[in-house]
């Protein structure tokens, strides 16, 4: 099996937290800006249940594709979910820790990418 493009994880992961209505989901283009990673998924839920429910759907789908995660961090309870692919790191906030973390304002610099089929933000 081929191994995907770090776009093409973003892309599989945000279509899998779209499909769980994540909200006002963002994709940061990370690449020449950050030696962290090419791209950051940022994405809000309403409760720590919807949280739980994006984060599994992502791991899901990726998986599915032959992709795992290096390393997860965090809990729903506590507002704030990473799953870290490498050069793709998945964020999936509680709206009001997203507020306050504010990772968009944070990489301010870094274009957004549309996802094709979805909602990415302007």
């Amino acid at each position: 099996m081929a191994t995907l493009s770090a776009e093409a994880v973003v892309r599989v992961a945000a279509h899998a937290a779209l499909d769980k209505k994540a909200i006002d989901l963002a994709v940061l283009d990370l690449q020449g800006l950050s030696t962290i990673a090419d791209f950051f998924l940022v994405c809000s839920a309403r409760s720590s249940t919807q949280a739980d429910t994006i984060a599994e759907a992502v791991r899901g789908a990726l998986r599915a594709e032959g992709v795992r995660p290096r390393h997860n961090e965090g809990s729903a309870e506590s507002g704030w979910l990473l799953l870290d692919y490498g050069d793709v790191v998945v964020h999936v906030f509680l709206e009001e820790t997203r507020g306050f973390y504010a990772l968009e304002r944070l990489w301010g610099d870094a274009p957004l990418v549309s996802v094709e089929g979805g909602r990415a933000r302007d």
